[in-house]
C-alpha cells in the first residue's frame, strides 16, 4: 500500500439510466430500466427511484416488471453512453495523466501524477469535491460517487460507502478499521460459491477472514485465491493504475422471445453475429486468434467452445466457418435462447487464412422462411423502447413504445420541456432512426 491516499476511484451513479433520464425530461425522478426489454432480458441498470422497488442490475427483467411495473423500461443507446463516458475519461486525463477505465462509468486514477501542493487527506478531498462538481458540469447533470485511498481496493471500497453523489477518503492506517466489519463479499472475487466455502468454516466478515491462516486458506480456496484473500483481508494491494487498457475480447450475443430450434436459422444468426463481431474488430484495426460461441439452451443451461487459429484474423468468413463448427458440436434440438459469438486473443495484425477459399459461402443455404424470420427478428429490433428518432414535421423525439404496427414517440430532448407523445406506423416514411456517433 502507499503511504499516501493517491489512488481515486470514480463511479457515474447508475449510468445508463442517469443518462437516459438526463436526455429524456418527462422521466425525471421517476423509475427508470435499461437493459434487455424482451422478456428473457435482464437488467444491466436502474435509477434509484426503481432500485427503491427492490430493482437491481443482473435481474430478469420479467422480474424487474412485476416488482415495478410503472418504470419506463428502455434498451439503451449506446451511443450517448460512450458520448458522456468520452468526456469523463477527457476530464480524469486533465487531472493526471495516468487513467485507468474500467467501463464507460468507472475509472482509477493515480494521483501521485497529478499537479497537486500535497497528497494530504484535505487536499485530496478538496479535490474530490471539485471532480464531482465538474463532472456534473461535463456530463450535463449526472453524479458520480467518488473514493480516494492508499489502494485501488480501499479506493473502490471507499466510493460504494456513500453512494450516490458522495465522496469518501480513507485517511491512511484506517484501511483495516473500515473493512473489519464488512462482509467477505466485499472483497473482489468472493462471489456465492466462495462465500459458501468461507462460510462453512465460520468466516462471514473481514474480521473473521482476518483470524484464518494462510494455510487454512488455501486448503479452503486453493493456493492464488487464498493468498490473494489473505492480502486483501489485511488491505494489502500493490496493483498500479495502468492506463490503456486494451480489450481482452470483442462480442456480440443476443436473448431470444421464443426458443429457436431451426438449424438453419441458428446457422443464420452465427453467420450474422460473425459479421458483426468482425466488423468491430476491423473498425478497432484489430485480429483474433479465438473464437467462442455462447449457447443458452432452453433449461437455462449455459454452454461455451472455443477453437484457436493458427494466426489471427479479422475475416467475417473464417469466424462465421469456426463457429457454425462449434454450433455443430453442441445439442440444441430442444431450443436455444441465447446465442453469442466472440473473438479473443487480440493482436493489432492480420494473418491471411492460408486454408479459406474465397468462393466459400458465408453460411449454409437460407431458405424464404429463414430469411423472413431473420427480417422479422430484425423488425422487432427497429423501434425498441428509449431509440431516439426524428420526424419530418414533429422533430426529435424517442420511441416511447411499439408493436401491431403502431410506434408511439414522445417528442422531447434533454433542452426541453416533458413532450407530447404521438402515435405513427412502424412504416411511416417521416419517422427515422438517429443514428448513434460513430464508434472511434
Amino acid at each position: 500500500m502507499r503511504a499516501e491516499p493517491t489512488i481515486l476511484h470514480v463511479d457515474l451513479d447508475a449510468f445508463f439510466a442517469a443518462v437516459e433520464q438526463r436526455d429524456k425530461p418527462s422521466l425525471r425522478g421517476k423509475p427508470v430500466v435499461v437493459g434487455g426489454v424482451g422478456g428473457r432480458g435482464v437488467v444491466a441498470t436502474a435509477s434509484y427511484e426503481a432500485r427503491a422497488f427492490g430493482v437491481h442490475s443482473a435481474m430478469p427483467t420479467a422480474e424487474a416488471r412485476r416488482r415495478c411495473p410503472n418504470a419506463a423500461f428502455l434498451a439503451g443507446r449506446f451511443g450517448a453512453y460512450r458520448e458522456t463516458s468520452r468526456a469523463v475519461m477527457e476530464l480524469l486525463r486533465g487531472i493526471s495523466p495516468l487513467v485507468e477505465p474500467l467501463s464507460l462509468d468507472e475509472a482509477f486514477v493515480d494521483l501521485a501524477a497529478a499537479d497537486l501542493p500535497d497528497h494530504s487527506v484535505a487536499t485530496v478531498s478538496a479535490l474530490g469535491r471539485e471532480l464531482r462538481v465538474r463532472m456534473q458540469e461535463v456530463t450535463g447533470g449526472l453524479t458520480a460517487s467518488v473514493g480516494i485511498g492508499t489502494s485501488k481496493f480501499i479506493a473502490k471500497i471507499a466510493s460504494e460507502l456513500d453512494k450516490p453523489d458522495g465522496l469518501v477518503v480513507i485517511a491512511p492506517g484506517m484501511e483495516r478499521d473500515v473493512l473489519r466489519p464488512m462482509q467477505v463479499t466485499v472483497i473482489p472475487g468472493v462471489g456465492p460459491a466462495t462465500a459458501e466455502h468461507l462460510r462453512r468454516i465460520g468466516v462471514h466478515t473481514v474480521a473473521e477472514l482476518e483470524e484464518i491462516s494462510l494455510e487454512e486458506l488455501i486448503r479452503v480456496v486453493g493456493k492464488a485465491h487464498g493468498r490473494n484473500l489473505y492480502e486483501l483481508a489485511r488491505a494489502h494491494d500493490d496493483r498500479p493504475v495502468v492506463p490503456e487498457r486494451e480489450a481482452k475480447s470483442i462480442s456480440v450475443e443476443d436473448t431470444y422471445d421464443t426458443d429457436h430450434v431451426d438449424r438453419r436459422l441458428l446457422v443464420a444468426l452465427v453467420d450474422r453475429q460473425a459479421s458483426k463481431v468482425t466488423d468491430r474488430l476491423r473498425k478497432a484495426r484489430l485480429s483474433g486468434r479465438t473464437v467462442t460461441l455462447k449457447v443458452r439452451l432452453h433449461d437455462f443451461s449455459t454452454h461455451t467452445r472455443s477453437a484457436t487459429l493458427p494466426g489471427p484474423t479479422d475475416d467475417t468468413r473464417t469466424v462465421a466457418r469456426v463457429a457454425r463448427t462449434l454450433l455443430s458440436e453442441l445439442d440444441t434440438s430442444g431450443g436455444v435462447r441465447l446465442l453469442g459469438v466472440g473473438v479473443s486473443a487480440l493482436a493489432d495484425w492480420i494473418q491471411d487464412d492460408l486454408f479459406a477459399d474465397s468462393e466459400e459461402p458465408a453460411g449454409e443455404p437460407v431458405d424464404e422462411e429463414t430469411t423472413s424470420t431473420l427480417a422479422t427478428l430484425g423488425r422487432r429490433r427497429a423501434w425498441l423502447p428509449g431509440l431516439d428518432v426524428i420526424h419530418d414535421e414533429h422533430g426529435e423525439g424517442w420511441v416511447w413504445g411499439s408493436g401491431r404496427g403502431v410506434v408511439t414517440v414522445r417528442f422531447e430532448t434533454a433542452a426541453s420541456p416533458t413532450g407530447r407523445v404521438l402515435s405513427f406506423a412502424a412504416d411511416d416514411p417521416a419517422l427515422h432512426v438517429v443514428a448513434p456517433p460513430p464508434e472511434e
